[in-house]
């Protein structure tokens, strides 16, 4: 049986791209609430599916780990293979292989294939999930020295990026967020992907599936279906929606509002059934390149009044879209072109399962101050003895002249 990917077991089989944790922490980026669809499965081990394909994702200090399972990985673990598909393709390019291995290296050289800039298709898939073009430690200098309290969190919460998600999925993922917390919603999204996406790999007893097409989402059995999986309202607003852009606007309408303006953008989403603004505004952020997009729930409204005093719609008990745009207004003043960005960092900080970090952080200050106030005592009582020593010897000089005199 097929096991997950654990890079201290089987190194070779490993890829990596220098990247240093400050520019992407795994552990806070993929379970923030971004995507769904991201597991541990071994300790500083994220396995989860993008782009069609399986990953299992890991980093040390400054370099980000990744493996892809193949068919391959379907039928053998790296560690069973008797010839690992490297290996079969330099004999292959030598002239030494048989039939037994082609197709696995046609995938591998499909693996190996390289764009204009070097790199493998593989690499470049990450590079863009990532955003690692994005230089993420100038951002957090930026708004640290706007925003002192931003420069707190920051210290502790260094690494949170923004995922570029496949606008589909990330849709249909967010619809389900509605009156709902994120180990609810992965539940969800894992029993969507099962019925209705295309099975990938299958690895120590869990099955991968592809997200569900448009297609998939729009066939009119689709809602009764996943009413009996558990999603209640939420099945119709699925289905309506994806049925509502194959109708009107065609395939690639969702990969084309990338490149209108994010106002644009925000309010063509919530033309389908089941997307309010919150909803709209993480889609623009998390998938359509709107890093200006700041997502506005009770989590990030709460943030706004506790941390910032930010007093407009006190009194009010919903977000009204008006509210929404004021306070989006408010930290896109604050933060600039990235404020969705640093709106992320915040949000992530404040979720409980993150809350040891920051009881870590202020064991650690409280030590380092009284290690400083233990060690200013030192110095101030080494002092007083020098300051004593000296001036018993001048003492005892002053006698000694007196004596001779």
């Amino acid at each position: 049986m097929a096991k997950h990917a654990v890079l201290s077991s089987a190194s070779h089989l490993w890829r990596s791209i220098r990247c240093a944790k400050s520019e992407l922490s795994l552990d806070l980026t993929l379970a923030c609430g971004q995507s769904f669809r991201w597991r541990q499965t071994a300790e500083g081990h994220w396995t989860g599916v993008m782009s069609g394909h399986v990953w299992t994702l890991t980093q040390t200090d400054d370099t980000l780990w990744y493996h892809v399972y193949t068919k391959q990985d379907k039928k053998t673990t790296g560690q069973e293979r008797k010839i690992s598909v490297s290996d079969a393709v330099k004999k292959e390019e030598t002239g030494e292989t048989g039939e037994g291995v082609k197709d696995a290296v046609k995938k591998e050289k499909e693996r190996r294939s390289v764009g204009a800039s070097g790199r493998s298709s593989e690499e470049e898939m990450l590079r863009d999930y990532f955003q690692l073009d994005v230089k993420l430690g100038d951002l957090y200098s930026k708004w640290g020295a706007a925003d002192c309290h931003f420069k707190h969190i920051a210290d502790i919460f260094t690494g949170v990026r923004m995922l570029r998600q496949d606008p589909t999925e990330c849709l249909f993922s967010f619809i389900c967020t509605s009156n709902n917390h994120i180990s609810r919603i992965q539940g969800m999204v894992e029993r969507l992907c099962q019925a209705l996406g295309t099975p990938l790999c299958h690895l120590d007893q869990t099955s991968y599936h592809d997200f569900p097409t448009l297609s998939a989402l729009a066939d009119s059995r689709v809602e009764a279906r996943l009413r009996d999986l558990g999603f209640g309202y939420r099945a119709r607003f699925l289905q309506q929606s994806a049925a509502q852009i194959l109708d009107t606007h065609g395939p690639r309408w969702l990969q084309g509002l990338r490149s209108v303006p994010y106002q644009q953008a925000c309010d063509a989403l919530r033309t389908l059934p089941g997307v309010g603004i919150k909803v709209a505004n993480c889609v623009c952020l998390m998938a359509l390149d709107k890093s200006e997009a700041v997502p506005i729930d009770t989590h990030v409204w709460q943030i706004a009044k506790r941390d910032y005093n930010f007093a407009a719609g006190k009194e009010q008990k919903t977000i009204t879209d008006k509210l929404h745009k004021d306070i989006g207004d408010f930290f896109r003043e604050l933060w600039g072109p990235y404020a969705g960005w640093a709106h992320s960092v915040l949000f992530c900080a404040d979720l409980k399962k993150f809350q040891s970090l920051k009881e870590e952080s202020s064991v650690q200050q409280l030590k380092r101050e009284r290690g400083s106030s233990a060690r200013g005592k030192q110095i101030k009582r080494e002092h007083n003895e020098t300051v004593t020593l000296k001036t018993h010897k001048k003492t005892k000089l002053s006698i000694k002249k007196e004596k001779g005199t």
